[in-house]
């Protein structure tokens, strides 16, 4: 018969708690505010990859922001694929910042370049 060791049980407790909490954390909106801002600037750098792809957004009054995107077959559903933007290119991001006003990190739930609108997370859209 398959003999399984405590110690193998009690590391593959932990290693799960571990995964479930850090999975928890990250996917999770608590540590944004829950009022929307609408963030304006220029595409710095773009990061198509995962967990999230991000941007960074130099703004004209608060310096560079990281603005997150949803996970890349969600960002990839708004129509936000890889080629859409440039570094250079002017958005508006609508979402949630950090709670840490020293943190300048914003959760988006919708880009706008130009006249074309990205819609990460609709149902979490606040305003139109």
């Amino acid at each position: 018969m398959f003999g399984i060791s405590a110690r193998r049980v009690v590391a593959a407790a932990i290693l799960s708690a571990a995964v479930a909490t850090g999975a928890a954390a990250h996917h999770g909106w608590s540590w944004a505010e829950a009022d929307q801002i609408e963030l304006r600037g220029t595409i710095d750098k773009i990061s198509m990859g995962g967990p999230h792809p991000t941007l960074d957004v130099a703004t004209a009054d608060d310096g560079v922001w990281l603005v997150e995107l949803g996970n890349p077959r969600q960002t990839e559903r708004s129509g936000f694929v890889e080629g859409v933007a440039k570094p250079g290119d002017q958005v508006v991001a609508l979402g949630n910042r950090s709670q840490d006003a020293k943190e300048k990190r914003l959760k988006a739930v919708r880009l706008t370049m130009g006249e074309k609108r990205y819609d990460i997370y609709p149902d979490r859209i606040k305003t139109n």
